[in-house]
């Protein structure tokens, strides 16, 4: 993570990929989605983010 990366919570990433609580914290458990946990907070690195959507759109041209 380089400085300056912008830190997501998750009800932002909720609202930018339109899916649930519960489904964004599946995806940090199985690990499709990196984070980290500062304090009490989640927060997902917006490059994790964007590495993620990159991700299933490779394997959507795949399929």
């Amino acid at each position: 993570m380089t400085a300056g990366t912008e830190l997501l919570t998750v009800p932002q990433v909720m609202a930018r990929l339109q899916i649930g609580r519960s489904a964004v914290y599946d995806l940090i458990r199985t690990h499709q989605l990196a984070s980290i946990t500062l304090g009490r907070a989640r927060r997902i690195p917006a490059p994790a983010l964007a590495n993620l959507i990159r991700t299933r759109l490779e394997q959507e041209a795949a399929a």
